[in-house]
Order: structure tokens, then sequence, then C-alpha cells
């Protein structure tokens, strides 16, 4: 080795680090590096050079630690395992792979099937696989959508296994809340815990013993962080009861506006609360009962509030309106939503919501009030309300933006049947551009008439000449939410039609709708393949042999083709 090459290696391991990853990571040129080429080298490559000799002195400089103890054994999971095709099912699932064959456009999306295959799984009182369970985890970290169900599924070995990865550390929140509804043990995680940790052990000592979760949180409150006891107070909206009141109330009076805005919620959607009280007594002096001009029609007189006293601020409603809104309008929004919807046929002398709701409006307030009504039928559960603000399906559905008049939230008050019945009128009366939101509230599976007036609606869009790609978001609903056994009866849908006079551009349009709906009917085909792998085995249909054609991934016979679809 020459005097030179030593010089430079000393020069090199001498060298910063933190100086290197400076000089690299800002550039030679406007960063000097701490080292001294060679002869003819240029400062990029000494920096290069030192950076090697650096890395392998930090490596080689690397000690030993110290052996960690040898974790305990995993818990017991005592429930039943998964079927076989089941388990490799969602072996499948979880690496996110389509069954072999049919381009990738027309296969079935596996990533969104597995929420409701989890769902599934867990009805059925099934444990996962002990050599699943990381890749489950994994899953679940990636998407929160999943972690409920996925944590359910893996049971106690999956808390196990997050206290040995630091990467699981969300299984040891989200799953903090599973066995400590004894309330010694949630005095013991409301200690202890972090935050989510905490939350959760509230809420499921709240579903067993709703007044020793509220007495728990009163034993901190004055402690705790103001975004915390927001967070906090929405855990006892579950098996609220007048019980609560006298926390709440004092809630009421909290320096934090959100805690004071969650309890006025919490206590307006409480019947018989004080609060509920006033705020009928300040609502009722803004809406009367008046006649027309001529006397002969009836209609509602409006006065709303001029001021947002200190007693309404401390009742939840806040003094400065959102952008947009004017102040009057936005305080009688917020006492006409917080005063009982009982309230109101005997105050405009009427016999009920369907007449409230049908009464002429004074001066243009109209708008404001039925905007009001239908948070207070969202927030009291009032399906009477509901389904008088809904009117008919078939009627010109509101204009995008209507403030407060939300079908979607107003839908999710009705019972399942109903709401599936009133949206598959809206879908059959407007079609589909603006029915997403409204089929997302619908029970899964879709009720048969629902999912024929979607079906029906889609093929229509076909034939007037739209793209398959304007309605994939219903197309995606409709392969999670049809119900499996209708795939057979869509078939006749994924044939591309005759016509000597088609256009390269038509052709091109129906052969899209063509793969889309092949991809419809392959999911429904998997769905339900999906379904009869989970039942017990003793509830297994007996097995058939192979149609032609290779074996699937699970080593069943691979469901029939539609439209070059393979589920």
């Amino acid at each position: 080795m020459t005097s030179t090459t030593v010089t430079h290696t000393a020069a090199a391991s001498s060298a910063s680090w933190a100086g290197l990853v400076a000089a690299a990571l800002l550039g030679t040129d406007r960063r000097t590096p701490p080292v001294t080429p060679r002869p003819g080298q240029d400062v990029a490559g000494a920096l290069l050079d030192a950076a090697a000799v650096r890395t392998v002195r930090r490596r080689a400089g690397l000690l030993p630690v110290a052996a960690r103890t040898v974790p305990g054994p995993a818990p017991e999971d005592v429930r039943p395992p998964l079927p076989e095709a089941a388990r490799r099912r969602l072996e499948q699932l979880l690496a996110g792979r389509a069954a072999p064959g049919g381009r990738r456009g027309s296969t079935p999306d596996l990533t969104e099937l597995l929420p409701q295959w989890l769902a599934a799984a867990n009805r059925h009182g099934y444990r996962a696989p002990a050599d699943l369970l990381p890749a489950l985890l994994e899953a679940a970290r990636a998407r929160s959508d999943l972690r409920q169900e996925a944590l359910a599924l893996a049971g106690p070995r999956a808390l196990w296994l997050a206290r040995l990865n630091p990467q699981w550390k969300y299984a040891l929140r989200e799953g903090a809340g599973v066995g400590v509804a004894d309330p010694r043990q949630a005095q013991r995680v409301w200690r202890e815990g972090l935050f989510a940790e905490r939350a959760a052990a509230l809420a499921a000592l709240r579903r067993t013993d709703a007044a020793a979760a509220r007495e728990l949180l009163a034993s901190t409150w004055a402690e705790e962080r103001a975004e915390d006891r927001t967070m906090f107070l929405d855990a006892l909206g579950e098996g609220l009861s007048l019980a609560d009141e006298p926390f709440l109330e004092q809630a009421l009076g909290d320096r934090a506006r959100n805690v004071r805005a969650t309890a006025a919620a919490l206590l307006s959607a409480l019947p018989g609360s004080a609060l509920s009280a006033r705020m009928a007594e300040r609502a009722r002096a803004c809406l009367a009962p008046g006649r027309a001009g001529d006397g002969t029609v009836a209609r509602i007189l409006v006065e709303a509030p001029h001021e947002c006293d200190a007693g309404m601020e401390r009742d939840g409603v806040e003094p400065t309106p959102p952008p947009g809104r004017g102040e009057r309008s936005w305080w009688l929004g917020r006492l006409v939503e917080a005063a009982p919807l009982s309230l109101w046929p005997a105050r405009l002398g009427v016999a009920g919501a369907e007449e409230a709701v049908a009464l002429p409006v004074a001066d243009g307030w109209r708008a404001d009030l039925h905007a009001a009504w239908a948070g207070a039928a969202v927030r009291q559960h009032d399906a009477a309300w509901a389904r008088a603000l809904l009117g008919p399906a078939d009627e010109p559905p509101l204009p995008e933006g209507a403030p407060g008049l939300d079908p979607a939230r107003l839908l999710a008050v009705l019972p399942p049947g109903e709401r599936a019945e009133w949206v598959a009128e809206f879908v059959a009366a407007h079609g589909l551009s603006q029915a997403f939101r409204l089929l997302g509230v619908c029970a899964v599976p879709w009720a048969e008439p629902l999912g024929r007036a979607v079906v029906d609606a889609l093929d229509s869009a076909r034939d007037a000449g739209g793209y398959p790609w304007s309605f994939s978001g219903v197309m995606g609903l409709a392969e999670r939410c049809l119900d499996p056994d209708a795939a057979g009866r869509l078939e006749v849908l994924t044939t591309l039609p005759a016509g000597p006079d088609e256009t390269e551009v038509t052709a091109g349009a129906a052969g899209y709708w063509a793969e889309a709906f092949g991809r419809l009917v392959g999911t429904l085909r998997l769905r339900a393949t999906m379904r009869t792998e989970l039942q017990p085995a003793a509830q297994q249909p007996a097995a058939r042999q192979p149609a032609a054609g290779p074996a699937g991934p699970l080593g069943a016979a691979t469901p029939p083709r539609a439209g070059g679809c393979s589920p």
C-alpha cells in the first residue's frame, strides 16, 4: 500500500459521517465534503470512497446487544379453525392476487372483497391461521378499514405478536378494548394505557356497564386534555340515558368549545333532558302557526333569533356562523335542530310530521327550517320525520349541496327494508347520477328490487351510449353488494350486441361494457364460492367433479367464465 493510499484511507476514515451525509444530500457543488480527493479524483468520487470506508467502520464497530428475555408462549385461541378451502382463500386475498387467467381489467378485485370476507368469517366464529397472522396484521396496518374485523379474526394472538413488532402497535391500541369490560381491568388500562387504549377500554366498559364507564371518565375528567375530553365524551353516546344528564350538564360549562358542542348534541338527543326543554322553549318562540293574507291557507310564521345570548351559547349554539350562512339563519337552525320533534305537531296545529312538512313557510324560511328538522330527525332517530322530509322517491331530487337536507343521512334513520325500497324507486326514476351515496347506506346484500333497479339502470346507460367508466363507482358497489345468487340472471349482459352498422367507437364502448358486466358476474360467482367455503364442513355441499378446464387456485374447479372474467 502506498503512502498516498494510506493517507487517503486515513482521511476517509476520519471524515464525519454527518458531514458526508450533508454533502451528499446538498451536492458537492453546494457543500464541500470533509474529504481529500486522490490525485486525478473528483470530489464526488472522494465522497463516495469516504462513505464506503465509513460504512465498513460503522458495521465493524457494532457491539453485540444483550439478549432479550424470551417471550412467553402465545395465548390459546379455542375458536374453531377455518375450513381448508377458506384458509387458502384468505391467503389469496391477503396476497391481493386474482385467480389465474383473464385480463387484469376483467378479473375481480380481491382487495375489495377482503373486508366482507373477514366479516363473514367472524360471523362464523373462526380463528385466523397462525401462519397468516403476520400477513393479516400487515394488511390491517395498511388499511384502517380492515382493522376491526382483522383483529377480531386474529384474536388474542394478534396482541401477543404486536408486542414483539413495533409496526403493529396499532393492534395494541385498537384491540385494547377486547376483554377489558371488567371494571377493575378497565381502570388499570385507564390509568396506564395510551389514549387509544383508554378510549377502547372506555367504549368496551360502556357497552356492559354504562354507569361504571361514566364514573371512570368522571374520575379523571379535570386532568384530561381538551381534545381527549371531546373524544371520550363521544363514548357516552352508546347507552345514553337520563342518568348521564348531570355529567353532561356539567360538561356544558367546559372551557373547550368542542366539548360543549358534543355535550349539547348528546343532551339534545336525550328525550326529557333539561337542555331539550330549554331548546324547545327557545325554538317554540321562533315558529308559530299563521294564515295567508286572505286567511284561507295555513302556513308557518318564522321569527329567527336576533342574538345569541349567553344561555344559548352555553347550550351549544356557536355564535359565529360558518362562511356563507347568515347569523339569524344559523341560530334558528341550531335551536330547531336541538328541540324535540314531538313539539311541532301540537305547536303548528297539525296531526304529525307529514302534515307539518307540507305546510308553506313564510318569508323564504322553508329551506332553513326543513334543514333543521332534518338534522333533528337524524339526531333523534325519528323515522316518521325522516320519511316526511325525504318525500316520494320519484319526485325531483334535491339539488347538490342543499344545506342540511342530505337524503343519505335521512335514509339511514329508516328501517333497512324501507331504505332499500326508497332507493330502488329513486334509481328507477332518476338513474344513477345522484344515487352513489344513497346506495352506500343500504344493507348488504342489496334487496332484490334494489339490485334489479341498479342493474336495469346500468343496462339503460349502456343502451343510451354511456361509457362504463362513468359508472365505475356504482359498478364497484354492485360487485360487492348485489346478492351473489343474481349472477346467473346477469350473464346475458356480458354478450356483445350484434349490428352491421355499429361504428368502431360504439363497438369499443360495447366491449368495455361487456367486460364490466363480465367482471360483475365473475365477482358475484366468486362471492358465492367464498360463502360456501366458509360454511362448516358438515354444511359443505357434496364435492362435484370439475367442469372442463383447469383447477382454480384453491384446488376447486374454476367457475365458468362470463365475458372473459375469471373469478
